[in-house]
């Protein structure tokens, strides 16, 4: 049976925990953190009989009217799907009007590397504060429904702002936090110098806060792993940095970086120019291909 979406919308957003396409990323990927489903060549049959759910794995209460983008990963009975169709087609709607904003946006599949779950990232613009569902087509016929907000109402620092500078742990002055890197087996490089050092040489910045060892969603190692041999490639165009999440070894005490970038979800990589004005801020998953286009 159809939805109507003009009467739903408001219980899609407000009923979350009903479909797997509009829980909130950290409770729904640390539910399925590690588990996946299928391998085999029918992924595709499946996804256009409508057999998988759609999960967002953006930020719920971060979007704001200008560029959109939203990164979905496929999900079945038993957790999160580590197969997928090359290409995703999906429409977007307004749920307020019903309008259709945008026809056959596609996105096509992404990985983190081998044994990580595939990904897909759309990208629209949206003009205007409402709810929304980007419907693929094939899939869960509501889609997933997202609101934007307006931009006053968010806190954390996005694309055309300046990066706000901190002084972050360094391997020379740890500044209390226990283990400035948990990356294993070797901490990562990206702890030469502060955020405030590396915003004042004129040159762009990416800015990684990510805890590898105790992100709940299975990415923060992956996409840091993933920057190590881009800032090899760089050299030394580009000024790399990396926070970790908490201050103590325990992950009881959020560490001091992610309070001063006022964040309340983890991993998110900022990317700025040689002024330290945003460029690309890349929340929850993304892949070294998506830093690269940020930099070009």
């Amino acid at each position: 049976m159809a939805l109507d979406r003009r009467s739903t919308r408001r219980d899609v957003l407000r009923m979350s925990g009903a479909s797997l396409a509009a829980i909130p990323l950290a409770a729904l990927l640390a539910a399925c953190a590690g588990e996946s489903s299928g391998d085999d060549e029918s992924a595709t049959t499946d996804v256009a009989m409508g057999t998988w759910d759609l999960v967002s794995r953006w930020i719920p209460t971060e979007l704001t009217p200008g560029e959109q983008r939203l990164p979905v990963s496929l999900a079945g009975a038993d957790g999160l799907v580590d197969t997928g169709p090359t290409r995703l087609i999906a429409d977007l709607v307004d749920l307020d009007t019903d309008e259709v904003l945008a026809r056959d946006l596609f996105a096509d599949r992404r990985t983190l590397g081998d044994d990580t779950i595939p990904f897909w990232v759309f990208r629209t613009v949206i003009d205007r504060v409402g709810t929304f569902a980007l419907v693929v087509k094939g899939g869960p016929e509501e889609g997933a429904a997202f609101q934007t907000f307006e931009p006053d109402s968010l806190v954390v620092a996005r694309v055309g702002q300046q990066l706000p500078p901190f002084d972050t742990p360094t391997f020379d002055d740890p500044r209390g936090v226990d283990e400035v890197c948990t990356r294993t087996p070797e901490p990562c490089p990206f702890h030469s110098m502060t955020l405030t050092d590396a915003l004042s040489i004129g040159k762009p910045v990416v800015y990684l806060v990510g805890t590898p060892a105790h992100c709940q969603t299975g990415v923060c190692g992956p996409v840091l792993d993933q920057l190590v041999p881009l800032a090899e490639e760089l050299g030394d165009s580009v000024v790399f940095v990396h926070a970790d999440v908490y201050a103590d070894r325990a992950a009881t005490v959020v560490a001091p970086a992610v309070e001063a970038a006022m964040l309340t979800f983890e991993p998110v990589l900022f990317v700025t120019d040689a002024q330290g004005v945003i460029v690309e801020r890349l929340d929850a998953i993304w892949d070294v291909n998506e830093v690269r286009e940020a930099l070009s």
